[in-house]
């Protein structure tokens, strides 16, 4: 079983794979490089109608770094709807290192003192690696995630990397882009300035719209798809 350290995990983000595993029994892990990256675009997040009542009911506390080991011991779980999950102790095990190095984050989502929902995910320079969401409750993902595009948009970040495409991402307004468009997108923004805590207004529900759907700049990377 080769060794992965936490260094090498961040060196692997940064040339463009991530590490998953069969599933939660197999101890291995492989290394992916999708030959299309899914990305949701900072200034092209799908908002419903819905979505945007459901934010400004304050029907969750968004928590930013609470209970990331409950963040991502729910990403793992298995569900009635998914059966298996990719997420093994040796992935628990690298992401938390990250995250007490201050490299991985989670956005979440609370009521009432219970964790209802939310994701975690990577961070080098100005780009967010997103890892993994989950949902306990109505819609309690697609909260955390606008918050997370918020957050990034205020702090200067310039992409959001989502791994895959799916129908909920899709849904959302991930797109996936080749591979090497998104080698071209990623590689310059690795050194990049960007700040994960800069932004505080996650109470305030307009503020956090407005951040989500405020349009990049000239200089962020574009992609045709």
């Amino acid at each position: 079983m080769s060794v992965i350290t936490p260094q090498i995990l961040l060196r692997a983000y940064a040339a463009g794979i991530f590490p998953m595993a069969e599933s939660a029994e197999d101890s291995a892990l492989y290394w992916v490089e999708p030959e299309e990256r899914g990305i949701i675009p900072l200034d092209g997040l799908a908002i419903s109608r819905s979505l945007r009542k459901r934010l400004r009911a304050h029907t969750y506390t968004v928590k930013i770094d609470h209970d990331f080991p409950a963040v991502i011991a729910a990403c793992a779980e298995k569900t009635p709807e998914r059966r298996t999950t990719w997420i093994n102790s040796r992935i628990v095990a690298l992401y938390t290192q990250l995250h007490r190095m201050g490299c991985c984050h989670s956005v979440e989502c609370w009521r009432e003192g219970r964790l209802l929902g939310g994701l975690y995910g990577v961070r080098i320079g100005a780009v967010f690696f997103g890892e993994s969401m989950f949902s306990r409750a109505d819609d309690a993902s697609k909260v955390a995630l606008v918050h997370l595009v918020a957050r990034l948009n205020f702090g200067g970040f310039r992409l959001l990397d989502a791994q895959f495409v799916n129908d909920h991402l899709a849904r959302l307004g991930a797109v996936a882009v080749p591979r090497g468009d998104y080698h071209r997108m990623m590689e310059p923004l690795l050194a990049a300035e960007a700040d994960f805590s800069a932004f505080a207004q996650d109470d305030d529900p307009d503020a956090v719209l407005a951040w989500a759907r405020r349009p990049q700049s000239s200089g962020s990377p574009s992609f045709t798809v």
